[in-house]
């Protein structure tokens, strides 16, 4: 086995962190500010790029960093390494509300695709790297472009959903779905991009432009709340962008309006 072994405890509902814990030597591997807590005798140390591959010279680490970059994600990871003679905990959560999905990589084909703000954390060993869409549907409508992330290795990950987290199993079915509800997918699967429906559906159905299509052998991890849908809800309804500071539902709230002549 490549990768260190972890044991982990997913902790709570809504708003989720994993709780992983080292033997003595053993090490994890997290996006930078993902900790949430730790115990005496974790060390860490943030490196350059995932340290999957801690023999490769200063060009391939810059050439490795700079791929991460690409992505959105920091060029750094932080490591925390169980320095004691007996196990210890570390916890990481994700940056906003929603499920933290564990992953047994060897299940899985050793690798995952999934969107490029969706890991967590992962055994050392684990790669971190990108992938670059082919086809130019994909790349200019698919929300995430022709950039997606790439997971690999034999041991555990952790990736965040945001929302509730749904599990399908395509068994060379298609399935369409909104280009932001995609966490990730195995490698049997393939992502595409086509029109949703005629002129008017696109227009006027509230559903956006272009939908994902996913179609093939394999598992899909799809979210009910990505966190662009979430964050323009809350740009809507401040009240420095037009929202109101009052309850929408309330009674007060329909008389400030109109004290305020809205």
């Amino acid at each position: 086995m490549r990768c260190h072994e972890v044991d982990y405890e997913i902790i709570g509902h809504d708003i989720q962190l994993v709780e992983v814990e080292l033997d003595p030597h053993e090490t994890v591997i997290a996006e930078a500010g993902a900790m949430n807590y730790m115990e005496q005798g974790i060390d860490f140390a943030t490196k350059m790029g995932d340290g999957s591959d801690p023999d490769q010279g200063v060009m391939s680490k810059l050439f490795s960093a700079a791929k991460r970059k690409l992505t959105g994600e920091s060029i750094f990871t932080t490591h925390f390494t169980n320095t004691d003679n007996q196990k210890r905990k570390v916890a990481f959560s994700a940056p906003y509300p929603g499920t933290i999905v564990p992953l047994n990589m060897a299940q899985f084909g050793e690798k995952i695709i999934c969107q490029k703000d969706s890991f967590v954390a992962a055994a050392l060993g684990t790669k971190i790297s990108i992938t670059f869409n082919r086809k130019l549907g994909a790349g200019f409508f698919g929300g995430e472009g022709f950039i997606l992330q790439t997971i690999e290795g034999d041991g555990m990950a952790f990736i965040h959903a945001g929302g509730t987290l749904v599990k399908k199993e395509l068994r060379g079915e298609t399935l369409r779905v909104d280009t932001g509800c995609i966490v990730g997918f195995t490698n049997g699967i393939d992502y595409d991009i086509q029109r949703a429906g005629n002129l008017k559906s696109m227009i006027f159905g509230g559903e956006g432009l272009f939908l994902a299509t996913l179609s093939g052998h394999g598992t899909v991890w799809l979210q009910s709340l990505p966190f662009s849908r979430f964050a323009d809800r809350i740009f809507e309804n401040a009240p420095s962008h037009g929202g109101s500071d009052q309850g929408e539902g309330s009674i007060l709230g329909g008389l400030g309006r109109m004290v305020d002549g809205d």
